[in-house]
């Protein structure tokens, strides 16, 4: 009972302690604004590290956080203010303390390509929720610093945390236990083999697509999460209970996500969302946005989920491949995610991440609300999608037979034929 109080009491501290701590910040933070203006970057860099000693204990480190600039600046201000006092006639008061434009130019500027080799080599080790605003790598510092060397660019470690922080957004969080089901133990080798199956792909011009269907939604004035700007006092009115409406029903949109074009066409369908639907997807985007953008392809790589209506272990869905393929010439190389993974499949947070946010807090009264919404969605990195109404119906149940499978032209990788398959035309 005595070690239970113990530690109760220590715990009450530490929390007040970090309680005042951002608390100073806070105060740094609203002083910082108002000075700002008026201070040179001398000036800045001597009021942070005056700041700085008046904190105590992990001042440096406080006023970095609150003011966003770096330590090594703080650092520098104390040696300053703890050096021999310099000239009058060599200070500036307030202003800047070079020309507009001047100073070192930033390795991104000398080096536009940086960013690209940076994301390009944490890109395959991308560990967490990709729906979620932080991600992180789970190659180190060091490890990149090395990879970039041989690519040809002298950095230091401390630029490129920089690039992932403040240019990919990416972060760096402790570990913490949850819960999770098994994984296969060739997740990872998996995940490599479609990396380098989209590298080979691109690198010959083929298109590289990747294919899902969202979660259905409810059609009508059913509420729907998020928030939107409206007058002071003025919500929109909608539902009270998210019961189906008969009449208006739901919709699930299926969807083709162009990855190296950063383009999208999404299906929204009235009905069962089967392997049929989602191969009629797949051949709506052939004919109004595949076929126009590549004239000349050959193949086609797609990938998937390896659940749903594109399951791998689904035969309709190998079927109705084979019946595209045969229409359409091309040769279909397939890989699906290992389970448990959907969410790494890149349609879900470039393409369905988007649009959602764009109907985010507005009822989706109508179908051809939905459709215009996705068709609208934009992003800053230049994402398009078209979308457009499938109100063709979908039977459940459709079985295949062993002969008909016998017939496809499929055939397995040599890693993981399962998921790896390719389904070229029929003579």
């Amino acid at each position: 009972m005595f070690q239970n109080d113990w530690r109760g009491g220590k715990q009450e501290k530490l929390r007040l302690y970090w309680k005042v701590r951002e608390e100073r910040k806070e105060v740094i933070r609203e002083k910082y604004e108002r000075l700002q203006p008026h201070l040179g970057e001398r000036g800045v860099r001597l009021w942070a590290a005056n700041e700085a000693l008046s904190f105590g204990r992990g001042g440096v480190r406080a006023v970095a956080e609150a003011l966003a600039i770096s330590a090594k600046t703080i650092m520098q201000g104390k040696r300053e203010l703890q050096g021999p006092s310099p000239h009058p006639d060599s200070v500036v008061v307030g202003g800047r303390q070079r020309r507009p434009g001047g100073g070192r130019k930033s390795i991104l500027e000398k080096h536009p390509q940086l960013l690209a080799a940076v994301e390009q080599i944490v890109d395959p080790a991308i560990r967490g929720d990709p729906m979620k605003p932080l991600r992180w790598v789970s190659k180190s510092l060091s490890h990149i610093v090395d990879e970039l060397s041989r690519q040809g660019y002298r950095v230091s470690m401390h630029t490129v945390s920089k690039i992932l922080q403040e240019d990919l957004e990416y972060g760096m969080p402790g570990l913490r236990k949850t819960r999770e089901g098994g994984s296969h133990p060739d997740r990872d080798a998996q995940f490599q083999h479609i990396n380098r199956q989209c590298q080979e792909f691109q690198q010959r011009g083929q298109p590289v697509i990747s294919v899902d269907s969202k979660k259905k939604e409810l059609v009508g004035d059913f509420k729907n999460g998020g928030r939107e700007w409206h007058p002071k006092g003025h919500p929109e009115p909608v539902r009270v209970h998210d019961f189906q409406d008969k009449q208006k029903g739901k919709v699930t949109p299926h969807g083709v996500y162009d990855i190296g074009r950063n383009q999208g066409w999404v299906s929204v369908g009235i009905d069962h969302d089967t392997a049929e639907f989602a191969v009629d997807s797949l051949r709506h985007w052939w004919k109004r946005m595949g076929q126009p953008t590549y004239p000349r392809a050959k193949e086609l790589l797609l990938t998937a989920d390896s659940g749903g209506s594109n399951s791998y272990r689904a035969r309709l869905w190998k079927c109705q491949l084979q019946k595209f393929a045969n229409e359409t010439g091309l040769s279909i190389s397939v890989c699906h995610f290992p389970p448990g993974t959907s969410k790494w499949n890149k349609i879900e947070h470039r393409m369905f991440g988007h649009s959602t946010s764009n109907w985010r807090g507005r009822p989706l009264e109508s179908r051809e609300v939905i459709v215009n919404l996705i068709a609208n969605t934009q992003t800053s990195a230049g994402l398009t999608i078209r979308a457009d109404l499938n109100v063709n119906s979908y039977a459940k149940g459709i079985q295949v037979s062993q002969q008909e499978m016998s017939r496809l032209n499929l055939k397995p990788a040599d890693f993981h034929g399962e998921w790896n398959y390719t389904i070229s035309p029929q003579q």
